[in-house]
């Protein structure tokens, strides 16, 4: 993730800003990295990196494996995002309405929040053992190759879902450009079927079914979704199969959350 050098807002904390921006250069694909590879990845000198590496392992966000020579997330980097799931009632709500549709479809049902360019589980149930296929807590998923990403641009009030696609296209031009009639397409299911597709966009052999929650909470779009391996849908398409049930599911936890809305 490169950082930029200048923010025109003199009251942007541009350490802070870098010390973030090594943070989320640790993904699932590389959870190790060297000085060197932080640095490539972004755009900082390896004078600034090696004293924001020093910092965060003073502090519990990293930990330092020697004989690899590489950094890793440590442990205090965990305990931040705690205090935002525990204070989701809605995931607890969810939960065992999650299982069992999971269970039904043989597949993997989640419940994702925006994360700026990005949709981000903060909850997810496995009706499977596939080892190829295992979304959990904190997996990223594009917003315009995903079914969750695509119900979300779906839901949002349009100056909200323009400045995330400028973003996009700004950030990520080659995902932008594939889906440029992606938004349209995704209202116009959500207006007549009630939920958003992925036909294997984001992962081949994965379709997936999404479907924004009525309302949203403490103002944040919430987005279920159901993904399921296509060996596994035989003749059925997910849509066929998971659609209906999937919107059952979601009026059944807008109801219990919000039960004068509804």
């Amino acid at each position: 993730m490169r950082t930029t050098a200048h923010h025109p807002d003199p009251s942007f904390a541009t350490t802070l800003a870098h010390g973030l921006g090594l943070l989320q250069c640790f993904r699932v694909g590389s959870p190790m990295l060297s000085n060197k590879e932080l640095a490539e990845r972004t755009g900082l000198s390896k004078a600034t990196i090696s004293r924001l590496t020093y910092t965060l392992l003073a502090r519990g966000l990293l930990t330092y494996d020697a004989h690899l020579r590489r950094y890793q997330l440590g442990p205090t980097a965990l305990s931040l995002g705690y205090p935002l799931l525990a204070s989701l009632r809605v995931r607890q709500i969810a939960r065992p309405l999650m299982k069992e549709l999971a269970d039904y479809a043989n597949g993997s049902v989640s419940l994702g929040i925006r994360d700026r360019i990005n949709m981000v589980y903060i909850e997810t149930s496995r009706g499977h053992e596939a080892a190829a296929f295992r979304p959990d807590i904190g997996a990223s998923l594009p917003i315009m190759d995903s079914a969750i990403g695509r119900a979300w641009l779906a839901q949002a009030v349009a100056i909200d879902c323009e400045r995330v696609l400028a973003e996009i296209r700004a950030q990520r031009p080659a995902e932008h450009t594939r889906n440029v009639q992606i938004v349209e397409r995704a209202r116009k299911d959500l207006a007549e079927k009630g939920y958003c597709v992925s036909h294997g966009e984001w992962q081949q052999d994965v379709h997936a079914i999404a479907v924004p929650m009525h309302t949203p909470v403490d103002g944040e779009i919430l987005v279920f979704n159901c993904g399921v391996l296509t060996s596994r849908l035989k003749s059925k398409t997910i849509e066929d199969k998971l659609g209906k049930r999937l919107i059952d599911m979601v009026k059944q936890v807008d109801a219990a959350v919000f039960p004068r809305h509804l």
